[in-house]
Order: structure tokens, then C-alpha cells, then sequence
């Protein structure tokens, strides 16, 4: 049988598969780049707690009062 003689409606094949086709997902990138500015934030605060912090002295030094 030829194709061309069928009596199926050839749009509504079509779009009856259109319909059971699976959906593409999307993928979303606005949680990543969030995630990312947010931990791009985080160790520039971290950065600048070291650099302005104090040092820490574990050892007494000689000769310094107190």
C-alpha cells in the first residue's frame, strides 16, 4: 500500500506525535550563577577578614611589657 493512499490525516499524525513526544527540559541557570556569586561573595569577605585582621600571637614576645 502506498502511502500516499492512506485515508489517516497526516496533520493530526503529526501532531498527535508532537503531543506524545517527550518534553525537552530546560535547564535553569539562574541557581547556578547564583550559587556562584554568592560563594564568589563569600571568600572576598573572607579575604579581606584576613587581610585587616590582626595577626594572632601564640608566643610571648621577650622583653614586651606586660
Amino acid at each position: 500500500m502506498d502511502g500516499r493512499d492512506s485515508v489517516l490525516d497526516l496533520e493530526a499524525m503529526a501532531r498527535a506525535r508532537r503531543l506524545l513526544a517527550r518534553p525537552v527540559a530546560v535547564q535553569r541557570t539562574w541557581p547556578v550563577l547564583t550559587a556562584a556569586a554568592f560563594l564568589a561573595m563569600a571568600s572576598l569577605v573572607f579575604a579581606a577578614a584576613m587581610i585587616t585582621a590582626p595577626p594572632v600571637i601564640t608566643q610571648h614576645i621577650a622583653g614586651a611589657p606586660g
